[in-house]
């Protein structure tokens, strides 16, 4: 028998963010009622002043820097949810994000979702919304050969994915905007453009065959 309310982790890595308290203030005002938000000190220097007054909201988690996927990993580990959700220390999400993503997922048997979302500026002002077409699983599988069109902070999945393999599972997108994604000067994705551009090359060559093999 499933929970009626079963928990879904929400993850935040942080590294000197200016508007984590923002995306922490989302987190904790979800409209679900059983969720934990864990957020993870990449080693921060800067605005970690924001992230006190909610120390006895949160779990808070210091580590040595190493980067986004490392604290985020480290979230993940430190998860004690049924469900993950991720979100950028620069991002919010609406209130209703994570009720209405499991409801969806639950309710079609899904173990992967994603939604679409909004652009916010530094003002947190909307800008622009973006809707991910991903079409049958062959056709998401060509899409995935170029490039990503999913936003990480719109995912939640069974943390259950994590210990077998994706491809198995059934995966759909809630077409309404459930997160409000930051564009601002400092963000990382434009800081750091050509080594993403780079990485993304030598991963997507090191899974081509891979995909391929599942169209």
């Amino acid at each position: 028998m499933k929970a009626k309310h079963p928990k879904v982790s929400i993850v935040i890595p942080v590294y000197n963010c200016s508007y984590v308290h923002e995306a922490i203030e989302s987190a904790l005002n979800q409209t679900y009622p059983n969720h934990e938000v864990i957020v993870v000190d990449d080693g921060s220097t800067e605005h970690k002043e924001l992230v006190t007054p909610y120390m006895d909201r949160i779990r808070y988690i210091p580590k040595v820097n190493g980067g986004t996927a490392t604290a985020l990993n480290t979230g993940i580990v430190h998860a004690t949810g049924d469900y993950f959700a991720w979100l950028s220390s620069d991002d919010t999400f609406v209130p209703q994000k994570v009720e209405q993503q499991l409801d969806f997922m639950r309710r079609r048997n899904l173990s992967f979702s994603h939604s679409a979302y909004s652009y916010i500026n530094h003002l947190s002002e909307e800008i622009g919304e973006v809707y991910p077409e991903l079409g049958t699983r062959a056709e998401m599988i060509e899409t995935l050969l170029i490039g990503c069109p999913i936003n990480g902070c719109t995912v939640m999945l069974d943390m259950k994915v994590f210990e077998r393999i994706l491809p198995h599972y059934d995966l759909d997108i809630i077409n309404k905007p459930l997160v409000r994604y930051r564009v601002h000067d400092d963000m990382g994705t434009f800081k750091h453009h050509q080594a993403i551009q780079n990485e993304k090359q030598i991963i997507q060559a090191l899974h081509r065959t891979t995909l391929r093999s599942l169209i």
